[in-house]
């Protein structure tokens, strides 16, 4: 029998391994409950917020601008972004920017594309700028007391004395042109995002960089890009004595070629009017009796052709001046010349233009100058003829 001591003794015992029970159960059970709260179910659906969305594609984005515009606003799709201002582009007359992503591709096609535009030297600028001041050395001659504006060194004996010498300076200005394009589709045309979207690209990608070709070749500076052909540091070669209307032959070829500065061979490319082609194809050198091809292999027309001239490359471009006129070919290292742009192409559009024939117009619009980094052509250390980074060819009338 136990007393009633141990008795007292054992239900204590008991009483602890089974409260000790009940704290591990409400334990676990706290424990799953917690886990069931806080751990996300399979089920949850995530929601993204439309506007962060961005469109798949330029057709896509343009149906949504014509969605907009028709339904007076009523079927306003998110993703569009208004732009700011009072322009075309304002939510309230149904236009909208194009969006970013899609600009851009358009600019860096037209760079990765053009033979031209994607070999000059290209600098962006600020935001807050429309403007740029570069400096420059003042040198325009390689004489002594003339390189780099003014540098000088001497030959000294002991104890000779020493004559200072400063550089000079000078600053190129560029100031942003606007180059701008504008298509007109119809509702007919909207229907198909994909095609329109193909051809939007395709267009103004070929559009703009025709324009800038041309600008960087023959702009004038007014409104436009200074051009290498109106620079003042551009070398033309006068033609040969008793040399035919419209021909270019191997003697002009090399003269250019003597009248490029040196360093800058290795960039030069030769910029040619298509109608230029058949005289390189014909063009020769005299040898004894007889003569080589210039611009083919020596096994004749049935190997391929070069291409190049002098080891450079030969670009055909419709931006040169037709064969005999002055331009038709011209001799340059691109990189030379500098190009400054703001941002991307900006584009916007409107329905308001041509209301009444379900037209709606898109605009695209784009910043940029340019001219060449050289003042002048330039003097050589023991004088004789100037050189340049550019050199073209006379007209030969």
């Amino acid at each position: 029998m136990l007393t009633e001591q141990q008795k007292q003794e054992l239900d204590s015992d008991i009483q602890a391994i089974v409260d000790e029970r009940v704290q591990k159960q409400v334990e676990e059970e706290l424990a799953k409950q917690i886990v069931k709260r806080f751990t996300p179910s399979e089920t949850i659906e995530v929601i993204k917020d439309e506007a962060d969305q961005p469109f798949g594609s330029l057709g896509e984005q343009l149906m949504a601008v014509k969605n907009f515009a028709v339904t007076s606003g009523m079927r306003h799709d998110a993703r569009l972004k208004a732009p700011t201002g009072l322009s075309e582009g304002q939510p309230s007359e149904g236009g909208f920017l194009v969006q970013t992503d899609f600009a851009t591709t358009l600019l860096e096609k037209v760079y990765a594309d053009s033979s031209v535009v994607s070999r000059v030297t290209r600098m962006p600028i600020s935001s807050n700028s429309n403007a740029i001041k570069i400096p420059a050395v003042a040198e325009t001659s390689r004489a002594d007391g003339s390189r780099f504006g003014g540098i000088r060194a001497y030959w000294l004996n002991e104890a000779g004395t020493k004559t200072a010498s400063q550089p000079a300076f000078s600053q190129i200005a560029l100031e942003l042109k606007k180059l701008a394009g504008a298509c007109y589709t119809t509702d007919e045309l909207l229907q198909d995002a994909p095609a329109l979207e193909a051809w939007i690209k395709m267009a103004f990608t070929k559009e703009f960089d025709f324009k800038i070709t041309d600008a960087i070749l023959n702009g004038d500076g007014a409104a436009k890009p200074l051009g290498i052909e109106n620079a003042p540091c551009v070398i033309s070669v006068a033609k040969e004595t008793g040399q035919a209307a419209d021909t270019v032959i191997f003697e002009n070829i090399i003269k250019m070629w003597a009248r490029l500065y040196a360093p800058c061979r290795t960039n030069a490319v030769w910029l040619i009017s298509q109608d230029v082609e058949p005289q390189l194809f014909s063009m020769s050198l005299a040898v004894g009796t007889g003569g080589i091809p210039v611009y083919m292999p020596a096994g004749g027309i049935s190997g391929a052709p070069y291409g190049t001239l002098m080891g450079r490359p030969v670009l055909p471009i419709e931006q040169c001046d037709n064969v005999g006129d002055k331009g038709d070919i011209l001799l340059a290292d691109l990189s030379q010349y500098i190009m400054i742009d703001k941002g991307g192409v900006q584009g916007a559009s409107s329905i308001h233009v041509n209301f009444l024939t379900d037209e709606t117009v898109f605009r695209f619009v784009y910043r940029v100058d340019g001219q060449p980094w050289w003042k002048s052509a330039l003097t050589p250390f023991n004088g004789g003829d100037t050189l340049s980074p550019f050199v073209n060819l006379a007209e030969r009338a």
